[in-house]
């Protein structure tokens, strides 16, 4: 399913924020912050940028999306069901013995992944693996990774970014979530970052920086990078933690922790007023 329309791409960004919500109840553990603070981003993802087809997930033409932060997955999973993956009532069963949706993605419970993923800092080698394999092969498809800001304190993400623009993997698009937040507290107090699109530049990567939340800016960062040759794209996409729920906003100690029934009932009477609002603007 395709949306062409910035306010129907919202629309869907709001109900994957609501999807999250509902399936972080029941599991009674899980990350809140980050998923929610995405959803604009895996809204145009998967309803306007890739290319896949859920019927048969292993096309080998589709475009293939890697989770570095793979904390993150309710984001991962509520977007794959809506796009029509698997049914959206199954994403209830997050974090349950025995069901596909764990915690972290897996591609043993769950093969429509293109990567595990849980310890950070890996995704964007992997994903790097895949280009230069679709480089070498003369593919079309392209590959998409999304980071978080907290792994680039891992070496082995920097390995990555000199190895991509060493192979010129302009068939490479990834997307950094500037949130400001880990497990611990700020980025900037943790282990500061400074400004990751001239490090990324430095690398010899393209860069971009837009606001997360602005879908017409995250369109417009998609396109760019499909016009850019030669060298992998970064996009550093400044997001709100908690996007959409007051209580959950900028506040580090969202980052691990689940919402309670109360709390998610807030929670979701905020996204249905925000749905509201949406619903009524002007295209």
């Amino acid at each position: 399913m395709k949306l062409s329309s910035q306010k129907e791409l919202s629309l869907m960004a709001n109900t994957i924020r609501q999807d999250i919500i509902r399936m972080l109840v029941p599991a009674a553990s899980g990350h809140t912050a980050g998923p929610l603070g995405l959803a604009d981003i895996f809204s145009v993802l998967y309803f306007h940028e890739m290319s896949y087809d859920p019927k048969n997930p292993h096309w080998p033409d589709r475009d293939r999306l890697v989770l570095s932060n793979g904390h993150c997955a309710p984001v991962l999973y509520a977007s794959m069901a809506r796009a029509g993956y698997f049914p959206i009532e199954e994403t209830l069963t997050l974090r349950k013995l025995g069901s596909r949706f764990q915690g972290h993605p897996s591609r043993h419970w769950m093969p429509e992944v293109e990567n595990s993923s849980g310890p950070l800092g890996e995704g964007l080698a992997i994903a790097c693996g895949i280009a230069l394999a679709g480089k070498m092969d003369g593919k079309r498809w392209r590959v998409y990774c999304v980071t978080s800001d907290g792994e680039h304190q891992e070496g082995s993400t920097w390995e990555a970014a000199m190895f991509a623009a060493k192979y010129k993997l302009d068939n490479l698009v990834a997307i950094c979530d500037r949130n400001y937040i880990q497990i611990d507290g700020n980025t900037e107090d943790i282990m500061p970052l400074g400004d990751l699109a001239e490090k990324y530049r430095a690398f010899g990567w393209h860069a971009i920086s837009i606001d997360g939340h602005d879908i017409g800016a995250i369109i417009s960062a998609f396109e760019q990078a499909r016009g850019t040759k030669g060298k992998p794209t970064m996009i550093i996409a400044y997001t709100t933690p908690g996007k959409g729920v007051a209580e959950f906003e900028r506040k580090y100690e969202w980052h691990g922790v689940a919402p309670n029934k109360e709390q998610a009932q807030k929670a979701l009477a905020q996204l249905s007023e925000e749905r509201k609002r949406i619903e009524e603007a002007k295209e």
